[in-house]
């Protein structure tokens, strides 16, 4: 969870975006390094659905960080074996964001080394609801639904639990993680 970002840069004199800046780059750099090891899944949780509320300026420059991350990246990403997976809401992020994600779930798929996944308009009730939601739409029976069949519906379906939780700013919560 890359967090304090926008702390980090307030301290500074800078804007929160450019904490948030500074923080996407570090992450590159981590995933680059994890990527040497035998780790098979990473997921950086970049932007929850609760930060939907915060000030529009800094919505939109999150969301184009995204898009300039993604385009800047992605293809090195690609090269060095790793398959990005997109956890969240796509749909209600802006229409180019969407498709640069799309795209770079779909250069990726082949990959094996390791799995990226970007929690982005992420939030874990909002994955219950939407695999819930899946769930009826589908005409699912409750008297059906066990916990494999429900894992199967979740924005996370086919990756291993969590082993470790890394916050990095101060905060000791998980942010509807």
């Amino acid at each position: 969870v890359p967090d304090g970002n926008g702390r980090w840069a307030e301290q500074r004199g800078l804007s929160r975006l450019n904490g948030h800046q500074a923080g996407a780059e570090n992450m590159h750099h981590m995933i680059n390094y994890l990527n040497e090891y035998p780790i098979k899944y990473v997921t950086l949780y970049g932007f929850s659905t609760e930060n939907l509320s915060r000030p529009d300026e800094e919505v939109s420059g999150l969301f184009q960080l995204l898009e300039e991350f993604i385009n800047q990246h992605v293809p090195e990403l690609d090269k060095s074996g790793v398959k990005l997976r997109h956890l969240g809401r796509l749909s209600e992020l802006p229409p180019k964001l969407q498709l640069a994600i799309y795209e770079a779930v779909q250069l990726t798929k082949q990959n094996t080394r390791m799995t990226l996944s970007l929690a982005f308009n992420y939030g874990g009730r909002t994955e219950i609801l939407d695999a819930v939601c899946r769930l009826i739409a589908e005409g699912v029976k409750p008297q059906n639904i066990d916990e494999e069949l429900f894992g199967n519906y979740l924005y996370t379906a086919g990756l291993p639990s969590v082993d470790l939780l890394i916050r990095t700013g101060d905060e000791l919560r998980l942010s509807n993680f």
